[in-house]
Parts: structure tokens; sequence; C-alpha cells
């Protein structure tokens, strides 16, 4: 039967390489093991649309591991149909890309996902794709695939489909392409072609993303023992060795690069100093010359943060599957090359936004050079300090949340420091330059002693200097051996999308040091002269439509603001306030006797008799159930309401509606309302206006560098996610950076890792000397980000005080021991005389002991006596305990 890539594979016959054994003895043997552990476990989930998508999940048996796995279908049963199999990024499991493998399903394909070794319930040690390791379980996978009666096949044994994944899965996704002949599209995202290459490039320690690499993985110990002997003797040395190169190089797609020859959709990210844009032009470069279609899409986000596109590129991924799976020729798979470019109009709504430019041809990174001469000392001298220290600061790989972004907004992050670089600059440009690709330059450099290692990048330079931009934040290294030194070396500097405006200038910095790489620990002294101009790509086929200005650009923001001045000038009335307080001037807030009736009743309380103080510095939880009169609390503190008795004092003022005061307070109280056609940025500049303040007073880009909002500014509001939302919220709250910040349930509508990033906010917040008091529901939270707890229940104050002391000891211990625990042993605790329970902690490596009368000495002697590997005992009580407990009167 004939695939709809079988003419792509026809063009370079030539011997493929298969995992060992037969697909239909791999299919047989999975089979029988799968009916032999059991069917695993099967669930429903749907949409608002229909069909239903169903989910059957299963441990697999595969390859000496258990591999945790889930099958989405949708729709006739015995209607054949593609399959897609979707992997994860490192240090996830299959549960992250459940929602794109629900919606892939319920467009008519068969998909599979999967937890890959050493991660989520899969057992086994991280192998980063080993062909008998993780690539081989992906064939294994292919291998049940072929026995469901709902999948297509091409041949016995050989099921259509196509693997798609983000970063770790997208490399297993090119792996899987090159070592089974039966994967008939791939769609790799953020991800590697050569892990050598991107770990130590140009033979430089990228020591920061590495250790980031290995701590998401769970520690050296998780990974394999030749790898972790690898990564210690590298961070030590901190050169890699060829062997080390090798080995990794090994577990890359390029060590498969002749044998993928299946279209490949190659989506990078801009914002990536990880995997760089060089790895998808490395590997696009490869799999089109091997005559497969390739598609490359240059994304906003990346690695380094951003926005990710996660609908506009899964809805690409469908297209491109649609195409070369389902052999839908009138899809739209997209243009040969596309990159998001920030900035522009959208003309439908007016609103500033991320714009895609596209091309016919794939133009790769070198496309329509045009050359600037550089000016400066010919020969300048570079230094390297003493254990490269100072280094100079590029990015912050992983935690920059975003910031890479903000270099196309015309901000500047990164340091270089006096004596540690040597700088060219070019003459201010004639016009606007955008920059596509990789830029060159020519260089002589010679080190007193061994190798010379220096860091390149080009600015963007405003006309008075003082500012300049690094796009995208990135940096190249480079190793420069003494048999290349004195003679003329070729620099390739990264690969960004940027437009120069004009007046502007280029500038070439060559650095000794970077913050994310290792440099030698010896000083050094390098001497550096230029052999030439520098040559920027410019791409000129890939264009961008220019568009009109609609009128309501100008037109809604001003009605608003008129709006919003009439409502300004309607609630300026202000009742008499008592005199300030000189004696609490320093203190954020006290609440004294605070009482508020429900409307129209003479004895039911909102609040009754709430007291209590915060100080400078803390993060206030306001804990209670539903009906406890935390909203109506803060929402008397911001003035929304009046209470009936008692008094609020802000900085020693009392608070009244419209009280001077509240200009340093700064809430988020109830969802605030956007303007959904006007991006992030023209919102708040817009909330700002309204009050009446100088902008000076905003700090609007304090405020969002806090929120970490990033690239999302430029966008309309009404494209954005919930998490999004609570972000921008967020930050029009912290506008003109108030002393004190009012959340109330911020973290609404978030997953998991908006959750992180918001507790991250407001620790950050407070850590400057200013207060934050939130409001919320999930106790794990508020234990983590919050240093003072005050617990309401029925109105009335319960507890207050400091969040250690009102989780108090409890009567459960925490046993921590030296392995993981098996469930047999902890059984046996349990049952020990004086125990009421123990139950094994999250991570199996302790235990949690509930105590029925035993002493912890006695408890020591027991699990001493029954080999437990005990190292700490320590008390164990969460806030959750403590809570229920205080709302309870003590009965819980």
């Amino acid at each position: 039967m004939e695939t709809p890539t079988s003419r792509w594979r026809a063009r370079l016959p030539r011997a493929r390489v298969r995992l060992p054994g037969t697909p239909g003895r791999w299919a047989a043997l999975v089979a029988v093991l799968v009916l032999l552990v059991g069917a695993g476990t099967w669930a429903a989930v749907a949409d608002d649309s229909t069909p239903s998508v169903h989910r059957e999940d299963r441990m697999m048996p595969m390859n000496g591991v258990s591999v945790d796995t889930s099958y989405f279908t949708a729709g006739d049963p015995g209607r054949p149909r593609p399959a897609v199999l979707i992997g994860h990024g490192f240090g996830g499991s299959k549960d992250d890309v459940r929602a794109q493998a629900e919606k892939l399903a319920a467009d008519g394909y068969a998909v599979l996902t999967w937890s890959a070794r050493g991660f989520g319930k899969t057992t086994g040690e991280i192998g980063l794709n080993a062909a008998d390791g993780e690539v081989k379980d992906v064939s294994g996978l292919i291998d049940w695939l072929a026995t469901r009666p709902e999948v297509l096949l091409d041949a016995k044994g050989d099921p259509r489909v196509g693997v798609t994944g983000v970063s770790y899965g997208g490399a297993v996704s090119l792996l899987a392409a090159g070592h089974d002949p039966r994967v008939d599209a791939v769609a790799p995202v953020i991800t590697y072609w050569d892990l050598a290459e991107a770990l130590f490039p140009d033979g430089v320690f990228k020591k920061l993303w590495a250790g980031i690499f290995v701590t998401t993985g769970g520690g050296c110990q998780k990974f394999e023992k030749s790898l972790c002997a690898m990564y210690e003797r590298v961070a030590v040395d901190g050169k890699p060795d060829e062997a080390a190169r090798a080995l990794l190089r090994e577990r890359s797609p390029v060590a498969v690069a002749d044998r993928i020859d299946v279209p490949a959709l190659i989506v990078q990210g801009q914002s990536d100093s990880l995997f760089p844009l060089g790895q998808a032009d490395a590997m696009a470069r490869a799999i089109r010359g091997n005559g497969a279609p390739v598609s490359v899409d240059w994304i906003s986000g990346g690695h380094d943060g951003g926005d990710m596109e996660a609908d506009r590129v899964q809805h690409r991924i469908g297209q491109w599957f649609d195409r070369y799976l389902k052999d839908d020729k009138g899809a739209d798979t997209g243009p040969a090359f596309r990159v998001t470019r920030t900035g522009g109009v959208d003309s439908t709504d007016g609103a500033a936004l991320m714009r895609g430019a596209d091309g016919a041809d794939y133009p790769g990174l070198h496309s329509g050079g045009e050359r600037f001469a550089l000016e400066g000392r010919r020969t300048q001298t570079v230094h390297n300090p003493a254990g490269a220290n100072p280094p100079s600061v590029s990015a912050l790989p992983g935690i920059a949340g975003g910031l890479s972004q903000l270099s196309s907004l015309g901000v500047g992050l990164s340091l270089d420091f006096p004596g540690q670089y040597a700088r060219y600059d070019s003459a201010p440009l004639d016009t606007p330059l955008r920059v596509t690709g990789s830029p060159t330059v020519r260089v002589n450099v010679k080190a007193d002693h061994g190798d010379a290692v220096l860091f390149g990048k080009v600015y963007d330079v405003s006309p008075d200097g003082k500012q300049q931009v690094l796009p995208s934040q990135l940096v190249a290294p480079y190793r420069i051996a003494p048999g290349e030194q004195g003679k003329p070396v070729e620099l390739t500097l990264p690969a960004v999308d940027h437009e120069i405006a004009a007046g502007h200038r280029l500038r070439l910095v060559l650095s000794a040091t970077d913050l994310g790489y290792a440099s030698p620990a010896e000083p050094a002294t390098y001497t550096v002269s230029l052999d030439g101009p520098l040559t920027v790509p410019t791409a000129p086929a890939v264009t961008t439509a220019a568009t009109g200005l609609p009128w309501w650009t100008w037109g809604l923001p001003a009605a608003g603001l008129l709006l919003a001045a009439a409502l300004l000038l309607t609630t300026r009335r202000r009742s008499a306030a008592p005199a300030p307080d000189p004696d609490l001037a320093g203190v954020p807030l006290r609440i004294t006797g605070l009482s508020k009736k429900y409307a129209g009743a003479t004895d039911r309380y909102a609040v009754r008799d709430l007291g209590f103080q915060v100080e400078k510095g803390q993060v206030l939880g306001l804990l209670g159930p539903n009906g406890a009169g935390k909203t109506t609390t803060l929402r008397m503190l911001m003035g929304l309401i009046t209470p009936d008795a008692g008094e609020i004092r802000v900085f020693g003022h009392a608070i009244r509606p419209g009280a001077p005061v509240l200009s340093r307070v700064g809430s988020f109280v109830e969802g605030a309302g956007f303007l959904p056609h006007l991006s992030g940025r023209a919102n708040l500049e817009l909330y700002w206006q309204a009050t009446g303040r100088p902008a000076g007073d905003a700090h609007m880009d304090e405020a969002l560098e806090i929120a970490g909002l990033g690239d999302a500014l430029a966008r309309a509001v009404r494209t954005y996610s919930q998490g999004m939302r609570q972000r921008l919220a967020l930050a029009q709250a912290m506008l003109g950076l108030p002393d004190l910040l009012i959340l109330d349930e911020p973290t609404n509508g978030l997953d998991p890792p908006q959750i992180r990033e918001m507790r991250d906010v407001m620790i950050r917040y407070a850590a400057a000397g200013r207060t934050v008091i939130v409001s919320s529901h999930l106790l794990s939270e508020v234990e983590q980000s919050c240093t003072h707890l005050v617990v309401m229940d029925r109105g009335r104050l319960v507890q207050a005080g400091p969040v250690a002391e009102i989780t108090g000891t409890g009567d459960t211990v925490l046993v921590t021991t030296a392995e993981e625990v098996p469930e047999p042993l902890a059984e046996k605790v349990a049952a020990l005389p004086g125990v009421g329970s123990a139950v094994r902690a999250d991570d199996g490596r302790g235990l949690l002991v509930r105590l029925d009368g035993a002493t912890v000495p006695a408890l020591v002697g027991e699990l001493v006596r029954l080999d437990v590997p005990v190292t700490g005992v320590g008390p164990h009580r969460r806030l959750e305990d403590a809570f229920l407990t205080l709302i309870s009167g003590g009965s819980a």
C-alpha cells in the first residue's frame, strides 16, 4: 500500500536500521504482556465539541521498564485512522500534553502519549533519548499501535504514524524517524539537532543550562551512570572533552541525519539560549537534503520564556499531519518559512500585536547579507579575570521569565564589564534594518597563553548611545585554539530576527566572560582586531504585510479616557476623616474592632470585631472557609464599602472612600475589566491616565518586570489566556509600586506553573520592603509564599501570627530515609504499638507517622529494629491540618 510519504522514501533507497526484533514479534510480545498485566484503566474525556474523546491509561512493560501511557480516540471505533505519538518536555510527563492529545483525537487521530524513562510513573533511568532506551521504547509503542483495530496500517505491523513533541519530546520524534522506518511525518518543537553542540557550543561549556538540565531531571543520580559521570567531569573541568561530545552526539538526531527523510515541520524559538535557531537550521538543511518536505517556523517564545503561540502551533501541526498522514491535499500546511515579529497593527481591531512574516522558501541563516564597516581601535585588549569573575550578563538561562522578549520592545538587560571586552560600532543607519539570521565577522585573536575563549554579540544602540539592546539576549561562544590564533577566523554571531531603527548603530562586542558559560579560571589576556566588515543577513524574500490604522485605535481609548475621567470627577467627594496617627506612620495596616452586617440584617454579621496588624515586608495570607468574611474585609480595606463599626488605618491614615492614602495601596480584589481590543500595555496606560497621576509615577517598566508579562504586552487582551489576564491584572495593581498590595484569589483559573509564577511575583514584591496581603483557598500555596497568617471563620478572627507558629508541631512526625521505603515496610511501621498510622512520603523516601501514644525515642528504636534507613525525625504538620483544626474549634 502506498503511503503519503512513500514517494519521498523512494527517492533515497538505503538500508534502514530497525531496533532488535521484527515488528510482528514486538507487537505479539507487547500484546501478550498487556493482557497478562491487565488492560489498564479507561476514562472518557470531552469538551464542548463532538465527538467525545475516550482516554485509556495503562502501564506497558517494555524493554526492561514500565512505561506509563495514555491512549486517546474519538468517533467510530471501527473507522481506521492515522496515529500520532506526542512526547513531553524534559522534566515533565504525559500529563503535560493531554490537551493537545485530546484535540488531535477529536480531529480524527488515534493519539498515544507516554512518560519517558525516569519521568512521571515510568521506571528506569534517564538516558537522554538513547537508541537502546527511550528511542527503542517509541518503536515499542508503534508496535502496540499496529495491533489496534482503529489504527490505519500501511502494511502488516506498520501503522500510519506521526510523532511530535516539545524539546526533549521533539528530539525523540526526530530520532524515531531516523531509527524506525514506520514513522511517516514529524513535527519537532523547540528542540535540538546536536545536543553536544547545544551544551558545548564551539567547545565552551554551557554551565548554567547544563546544571538546570540535571536538576530538572531530579539530580545526577536519576541519569544513566555514564551520563552522570560525564556531567560531573565536565562541570569540574569546565571544558568538555571529546568523549563527552561523542556521548551526547550519539543520542542526538544528528547521529541519524542521513536516515530522517519524512516530512518535517520544524518549530524553533527565538527566545532560546538553550536550543537556538542554529539547531533548527541544521536539522532543516539535513532533512531537506534527504529529499523530504520541510517547513520552518520561528515562534516568539522558547526555553527562555515568552509566548509559545501554543494554539497557532498546534493548529499548524494538525494541518501538517492532515496533509502527510491523512493525505489531505487541501490541508494548509503553511509557508516554507514563517517568523513571528513583534509590532505592527491588527487591521481588524487596531491593537498592537505579534505578526507573522513568511517566505516561499526557507532562507537559512545567511540570506541577503549587507556589510557594515565597524569603527573602533583597530587592536583592543581583553582581560579574562581570575576565576572568570565577575562575568558579563547576557541572559538568565531558564529563569528569565521571558525577559529576552523585551528586547523587541527596546529594553536592554545585558551587562559588560570594562576591560573585559572589545567593542566596535557601525555608523548610524540611514534606513531601518531587519536582521534575520546570523551575522558574521572575521577577526584576529591572540592569547598570552592557551585557548582564547570569547563571547560575541551584536547590540542595537540608540542614537544617543545611552541604550543598547541585545536581541533575544543571545550570545555566541568561541574557543580559539593556539593553532587558530594570529590569523583571520570567521565568527558566526547569534541568529535573531530583529529590526534596528534608522539612526541606531550596530555594536559588536567580544567579551571574555558570560554568566551562562564556563570561562577559563586562570587569568588571561587576549588581543582582538577586526579583519573585515560585519555581514548582516536580511532575508529580503521574507515579508510582512503592511496594515492601515483604524479609527478605533484612537477613538475607543479616547472614549474610555473621557468615561474614566467623568467617573473620577463624580467620586471626588470625600467625607471628613479622623486625623492621622503619627505612631502608625510606618505600619502598613492596622484593623481595630471592624464589623459589617449583611444588608438588611440586624444581627447577622459578615465581619465582627475583627482586629489585626500587618508590618512591612510581610506576605500575609488571609484564610478562611467560604463565608468567613475575607472578601468583605478586603473591600472595606479598599474603601469600596463602609464598615458599620471599627477602624482601618493604612500608614496611620483612616480609610474612607477616596482617601488620599489609597494611592499607596494597589489591589486586585475583583476581576479587572480590560478593553479586549486593546493591547495589554495600552490597557495599563489608559488605567493609569484615569487615576490623574503623573505618568512618571506609574513605574510601568518595574511593575511589568515583576509581573513577567513579556512580549504578550503587545497583543490584544482578547487573545490572552486566563493566566495572562491574571498577570495583567496583577501588573495593574502594581502600577505606582504601591507600598501595600492586596490580592483576592489571584490564582483563580491558573494552572500549576502559572500558580508558581504568581507565588514568585508576590515574594519578589515583598522582598523590596513592601507588604502583600493575599486571600486564597490554596493552602499549599499560602504555606509556601506567606510569612504570616490571619485565619477567619464566620466573620471573626480565629488566630493570627507567623506561619510556623500557627502550623505548630502536631502529633505527626516526618521520618526521612536514605532510600525509598517499600510499602510492606511502611505497613509494619503502621502496626507498631502506639502508632496510629504510617504512610509513605510523596517521593517514597520517608514516612509520615502519626503517634497514638508512642514517644519519638521509642519510635526511633523500633524503626532501627525494622532496619528502616533513618536519616532524621522531625515534627510535621501541614497548614491544611492546622487550618482545619482552627475552623473546627479544635475537633479536627
